[in-house]
């Protein structure tokens, strides 16, 4: 992972510049693998995050507030405890481990002095935060390891704590430059340079070690029995600036930015990436992991709390194919309807050829040129004429299923794109007020059951607000019902509506105030038409824009779901920085 020990160092710099001191103040623990602690002292108060999540475990200062659960967990409840108005007095790094030791100053039940820590082991799926007493003993975790998971390292209540396992690797801050190399060359000759550095050095993660070959073979890849003089000597120079970093806590926190999203962090710039991705140099190490992981972490968390919605949608959208599906087959065969009166006008008008008791007949078609012979089944139990009006009876009958049944599809598939378009609305859902918004529609469209009591009125929340670049107002939908609300109650007839064609999305306004639209305008409009939509990844998203006076809501139609006249379409690219500087 990129947060290694040498950026940890770093990390552990900038915190003790601004939290060594400082008293906890509040404990809170919003699920199951973070902490969040509040230092406070006399310039304010800081917030510390601590993750054990396997994907993105870390430590750094934040500005947002957590959400407090209604509920703490035990471990939560036991910091609060025993850490609640401790001061922060020192914290540890063993060499260049992923380990941190945050050691407080506190009180117990006497009023006596106690020294408490909290190791944090930031070790990717094995990442912990582990609460332990001045004689080393651990008092508990926020993950417990037992001899079932683990037979090497026990993390348990009254057990001495011990620090992971060390692996043999040289750390930079102990050893020269030169030693590393030797070491290196004496890895198996066809291993690439950046594997033989992850293997040597202690806290250097993959990207730093891909940097240092990128330096050293100038973008090539470089393996050990291939480098020369040159090379080595360039090898050299890096490892000797790397050591000075790390040892000096100079780097600066860089993040590799590609089209998308960003793809990597490090304490060092990052080159190797070329024109795919941007460096950007954030001001901080703790602003850089906020900007890395923050994303990720808000899908993540929703994720999680937006399962049942995600479930109940893919039920229902599962079951609505189905029935399609049934339906479409059912329509096809429906289309040899006019067999059955063919047959019926050719037994009507030979019903004296017919024997009594025959299952079927051979009658010349005079609907086909030259008349061939046709042979039609009969039923013997029935008279000729019983069974002409057997196969009219027929015919009506599949007739009358074709209108049923197009009917049905088209209103089967009507759902289908609202489902579609609630699905895609949950994808973009960022806030818990947000997906009980969205539970709220399920429920009024009889989705899932409206929990009993007293319903609460809603408050009306606003559309998001952007501005264009040259003055104009756009509004957005939130999701499906505040979209009707915005195109059908609060725009006027001369704003601009603006929708992605036949992808999922919000509906967006151009407010005019009775001016001119400009053609930057409607670009920009129609950007953020295709950024708050399923076309978001895209390169280029169709965006249909029309005048509000030509948009209309069939009756009886979904939220969300409206017909439009006299549309023009532009082809944009969505722009997530554009999105975020326009946002009011």
């Amino acid at each position: 992972m990129a947060l290694d020990g040498a950026f940890l160092r770093h990390l552990k710099h900038e915190i003790e510049i601004v939290a060594l001191g400082n008293r906890v103040d509040k404990i809170y623990q919003p699920n199951h693998d973070e902490l969040f602690l509040f230092l406070r002292s006399r310039e304010g108060t800081q917030k510390l995050l601590l993750s054990a999540r396997a994907n993105s475990a870390r430590i750094h200062l934040v500005n947002s507030t957590p959400e407090n659960p209604k509920y703490p967990p035990m471990f939560c409840m036991l910091l609060r405890k025993r850490l609640i108005g401790a001061r922060l007095v020192q914290i540890r790094q063993p060499g260049l481990e992923r380990v941190l030791l945050l050691d407080f100053d506190g009180t117990d039940e006497l009023g006596d002095t106690v020294r408490l820590t909290l190791a944090v082991e930031i070790m990717g799926r094995y990442s912990n935060v582990i609460f332990i007493d001045g004689n080393g003993k651990i008092i508990d975790a926020l993950k417990r390891v037992n001899a079932e998971m683990s037979s090497e390292r026990l993390v348990l209540p009254g057990l001495a704590y011990r620090l992971p396992p060390p692996q043999d690797k040289l750390c930079l801050l102990e050893v020269q430059p030169h030693e590393i190399l030797e070491k290196i060359q004496m890895i198996s000759a066809d291993m690439e340079l950046q594997k033989a550095l992850l293997r040597t050095l202690q806290g250097i993660s993959p990207i730093v070690c891909r940097e240092i070959q990128f330096q050293v073979g100038n973008g090539q890849d470089v393996f050990n029995h291939s480098m020369t003089d040159k090379q080595n000597q360039v090898c050299l120079e890096v490892l000797s600036r790397l050591k000075q970093t790390v040892e000096n806590v100079s780097g600066t926190p860089n993040m590799a930015v590609g089209q998308v999203k960003p793809l990597d962090f490090s304490f060092i710039p990052i080159r190797q990436y070329g024109s795919a991705a941007k460096n950007i140099c954030q001001k901080s190490f703790s602003e850089l992991l906020d900007a890395f992981y923050g994303e990720r972490d808000r899908i993540e968390r929703m994720r999680v709390k937006s399962q049942d919605l995600s479930r109940i949608l893919a039920t229902a959208s599962e079951r609505l194919s189905r029935k399609i599906n049934n339906q479409r087959i059912e329509l096809k065969n429906c289309a040899k309807r006019e067999e059955l009166r063919i047959c019926g006008d050719l037994l009507n008008a030979n019903l004296y050829r017919i024997p009594k008791g025959c299952k079927s007949i051979q009658l010349e078609n005079f609907y086909e040129r030259n008349q061939p012979l046709r042979t039609i089944r009969v039923d013997p139990a029935l008279s000729p004429s019983q069974n002409a009006q057997k196969y009219y009876k027929a015919y009506r009958k599949a007739h009358t299923a074709q209108e049923m049944l197009t009917i049905q599809i088209a209103v089967a598939e009507k759902e289908l794109a609202y489902l579609d378009s609630v699905a895609e609305e949950l994808s973009r859902a960022e806030t818990e007020r947000d997906l009980q918004e969205i539970r709220a529609e399920l429920a009024e469209e009889g989705y899932i059951r409206r929990k009993k009591g007293k319903r609460q009125k809603e408050q009306v929340r606003k559309p998001l607000q952007f501005q264009t670049s040259d003055g104009f107002q756009v509004l957005v939908g939130r999701n499906n019902r505040q979209n009707d609300q915005l195109t059908l109650r609060q725009a006027r007839k001369n704003d601009v509506w603006l929708h992605t064609q036949k992808i999922p999305g919000s509906h967006v306004i151009l407010v005019t105030n009775g001016r001119h639209p400009t053609e930057t305008a409607i670009a920009e409009a129609a950007g953020l038409a295709a950024f708050h939509s399923r076309g978001k990844g895209s390169a280029q998203v169709p965006v249909d824009y029309t005048l509000v006076r030509y948009v209309n809501k069939p009756q009886g139609a979904k939220p969300g779901m409206v017909i439009y006249v006299n549309q023009k379409t532009l082809y944009v690219k969505p722009d997530a920085e554009f999105v975020k500087s326009r946002e009011n």
